[in-house]
């Protein structure tokens, strides 16, 4: 008998990069595709196949799939669950596998966003045309998404889940949209729809009333305890609109070492936690958003002791104050930073201090023309970062020059039509604005 497990499926690079005010680079986005890969993550939802810009940065990361740089983690495009966007979304990025198609399922968003236009039985109806047209493109896993599904009638979601089953839907997605939920009600509801419709579950909290992760592991629980493989959706740091996603490595902390699920439920073997760290400060740092010092794991107080009688428990057994270690996260080496003469490499970097950073990271040039090109691309993608570039950054453009150059290449789409036709062809726009 098959032994049901906990996998993990990051939306950072498509809910994360949607907190607002903030955003990531598409050569960022791929260097935590590459690092969530490193740690074995299940899945990445990598983006979203409709949106122009993202054409290139998917196509690349696919691109890389396709190379077996990108082995482990499996790369999904999130797009609404109607035929019309499947198709685009073919049409864009034609090697696409995995997708998860997205619809509102509570009657206040049915309302509310369709105003009356649409009932419950054409939700049905369109995301099972949408699941059927994703299974005509070829797609290998096929996820319908319930948003909102937290306020939505628990029976509706599972004639949703069933009816999209029949159409060859592999997942079911529930949506805490709104973070209304609590890990009672979560656990109670998603174990009588795994029960009721025996399909994978995708949990997908978010963080509004600070119950995204506890709901999310008692959603997992749930799916497991019914007979079902569980999905947790996370974002790292806990990235996303409002108050933002589950993150990752709390989900993964609290399924590996609370009371109720240490050696009782499994995780994808495949997962490395040693890896956290360094995906925490990298995606910390692309972001441009701190760790708060308390967080869990990765915060810089994670393991820090002050207080006269836990600093004394914590010398004589780390486990007296310390439920796990740090070096399980991949922390305990010193971080060094220089504080001497400093050579780095960046849009205006000339050839000679571009050679000094590489020869620091250890990579060398065949020719001359090798190295202008590496430099080029590096100028480039810091043009496209607005960041000093890091380690790893700067390797992935040295070995995977094609593929940089692809996912930084962003071609605006501009075709004048209607009133602003008009404005161009009139040569309007030369003409003097006051604009500040």
């Amino acid at each position: 008998m098959k032994e049901n497990k906990i996998y993990f499926v990051d939306v950072t690079n498509r809910d994360g990069v949607q907190t607002s005010r903030l955003g990531l680079a598409k050569l960022q986005k791929t260097i935590i595709n590459l690092m969530l890969d490193d740690m074995g993550i299940t899945q990445s939802e990598f983006g979203f196949p409709t949106t122009k810009h993202e054409i290139n940065y998917l196509n690349g990361n696919l691109e890389l799939v396709e190379h077996g740089v990108i082995s482990r983690t499996k790369l999904s495009g999130w797009m609404r669950g109607i035929a019309e966007d499947v198709e685009t979304s073919f049409s864009n990025v034609p090697k696409l596998k995995n997708v998860n198609l997205s619809q509102s399922t509570s009657e206040q968003m049915i309302v509310g966003k369709y105003m009356g236009k649409k009932t419950s039985n054409d939700i049905i109806k369109m995301t099972c045309e949408a699941v059927e047209c994703a299974q005509s493109k070829g797609a290998e896993i096929i996820g319908v998404n319930a948003e909102d599904a937290s306020r939505s009638d628990i029976d509706f979601l599972i004639k949703y889940a069933k009816e999209a089953k029949k159409a060859g839907a592999s997942r079911f997605r529930y949506c805490d949209t709104l973070g209304y939920e609590d890990p009672k009600t979560t656990y109670d509801r998603i174990f009588k729809i795994a029960k009721e419709t025996q399909m994978p579950i995708e949990l997908h909290y978010h963080n509004d009333l600070g119950m995204a992760v506890a709901c999310s592991v008692m959603g997992a629980k749930a799916a497991i305890d019914a007979g079902v493989d569980a999905y947790i959706n996370t974002a790292i740091n806990g990235m996303g609109e409002r108050a933002g996603n589950a993150d990752l490595v709390s989900c993964l902390l609290a399924i590996l070492k609370s009371a109720g699920f240490s050696n009782k439920y499994n995780i994808d073997p495949n997962i490395d936690l040693s890896k956290a760290w360094k995906l925490a400060k990298y995606t910390s740092y692309a972001f441009g958003v701190p760790i708060p010092i308390n967080q869990p794991a990765v915060g810089d107080n994670a393991f820090a002791h002050e207080s006269g009688i836990h600093a004394d428990g914590a010398l004589k057994d780390r486990r007296n104050y310390e439920l796990y270690d740090f070096e399980e996260l991949g922390r305990g080496e010193p971080e060094i930073i220089e504080t001497g003469r400093m050579i780095t490499t960046g849009e205006y970097g000339g050839i000679k201090g571009f050679r000094n950073v590489y020869d620091n990271l250890e990579l060398e040039f065949k020719d001359e023309h090798e190295a202008r090109n590496i430099l080029e691309l590096a100028r480039y993608a810091n043009v496209h970062t607005q960041k000093p570039l890091t380690s790893s950054e700067l390797r992935f453009i040295y070995y995977y020059p094609d593929v940089a150059a692809k996912i930084m290449t962003v071609s605006p789409y501009y075709e004048p039509q209607g009133a602003i036709k008009e404005r161009v062809d009139a040569h309007l726009l030369t003409k003097p604005h006051r604009i500040i």
